[in-house]
């Protein structure tokens, strides 16, 4: 059905709004199938550079699963860097790299960190309250690689700066030591 429109929008004029909103609901569509290849294509069709980069923020707007935020991010970040604001940019760079870390850990356990997947370093520290300190250390190596010579509002340092403050309320006892004598 979306084809058909697609094709009746290339014979009649449509309004931009209408076109934009049948893009949407069309790629909307192909990510909740998981059809990446065929969404891709979708985004390629599309000559006007405004409409796609219209089409590709609304629907990252709309808080998809992983892999559909994780391929949205990507291809903004791909192909609309410079047409982004500054602020804009980092969210979904932000996003990229939550979603990146994201698919680090155990599939089972991705949907309790979901809600975090655009705020990276606030994934970290509540992995980091939660005591899962192997998740931590590759989640950290991700972030690593993932930041080197990227600004996205936050540095390599804020997370060594995060995992030192862990560090010292991990050895922060609230009670004095009593030696045993014999």
């Amino acid at each position: 059905d979306y084809e058909l429109c697609e094709e009746w929008g290339q014979l009649y004029p449509v309004p931009r709004e209408d076109l934009i909103n049948l893009h949407r609901e069309h790629l909307l569509h192909l990510l909740e199938m998981g059809d990446m290849e065929k969404a891709l294509k979708l985004l390629q069709r599309i000559e006007d550079p405004g409409v796609c980069l219209a089409i590709s923020e609304q629907s990252l707007d709309q808080h998809l699963n992983l892999a559909a935020s994780h391929f949205l991010a990507d291809y903004l970040t791909a192909h609309f860097y410079a047409s982004l604001t500054t602020a804009r940019r980092n969210e979904i760079q932000a996003l990229y790299i939550g979603s990146k870390v994201l698919l680090t850990l155990p599939e089972l356990s991705r949907v309790n960190y979901f809600h975090l997947s655009s705020r990276p370093l606030l994934m970290l520290e509540q992995l980091l309250m939660n005591m899962k300190v192997d998740w931590v250390a590759v989640a950290v190596q991700t972030l690593h690689q993932l930041l080197a010579g990227q600004e996205i509002g936050f540095t390599v340092e804020d997370i060594d700066n995060l995992l030192s403050k862990y560090a010292e309320k991990a050895l922060n006892f609230p009670f004095t030591l009593k030696e045993k004598r014999s």
